[in-house]
């Protein structure tokens, strides 16, 4: 793994972050180490520019937990570009809100598995053009997904 160029900050942000996680951030953190044991997911990362959530490099997947001022216009548009540099460094980026995490994490873990799924098979399952798929409600994950390209899990 290339190393990426960090703010001078970065380190001492990430550690910040980490000691300050949202409850959502936490609840799944719990959940992303309790169901993918073997994965080796770590927190708060930085990466360029940037500091994820949640991050495994073996499998190049970002994780985001987001809360509402991503619902906004420049919200929209700053994780549009930090969504694009983290793909362009061949990362497939999935996002849930924060009431995703708190009401319907059976889905998210479903989709997050579908994930890891998708990129053991082909790194480059990360397709721009193609539509991105909603969790699916709890009882309802036996649905194969396979199309992250839009890089939301929000619904």
């Amino acid at each position: 793994m290339k190393r990426l160029a960090l703010r001078p900050d970065a380190i001492d942000r990430a550690r910040l972050l980490r000691r300050e996680m949202t409850p959502q951030e936490r609840k799944l953190w719990r959940a992303l180490k309790e169901n993918f044991p073997e994965a080796h997911f770590r927190k708060q990362v930085p990466m360029g520019a940037y500091t994820v959530d949640f991050a495994w490099h073996g499998a190049k997947l970002i994780i985001e937990v987001d809360g509402s001022q991503h619902g906004t216009d420049a919200g929209k548009a700053h994780d549009a570009i930090r969504t694009k540099y983290l793909e362009s460094e061949g990362y497939q980026v999935i996002r849930f809100w924060n009431n995703d995490v708190n009401h319907n994490l059976e889905g998210v873990l479903t989709t997050i598995t579908n994930a890891v799924a998708d990129t053991a098979q082909d790194f480059s399952a990360a397709d721009a053009a193609g539509p991105h798929p909603n969790p699916p409600h709890k009882g309802e994950g036996n649905t194969k997904q396979t199309s992250f390209g839009a890089s939301r899990c929000h619904f």
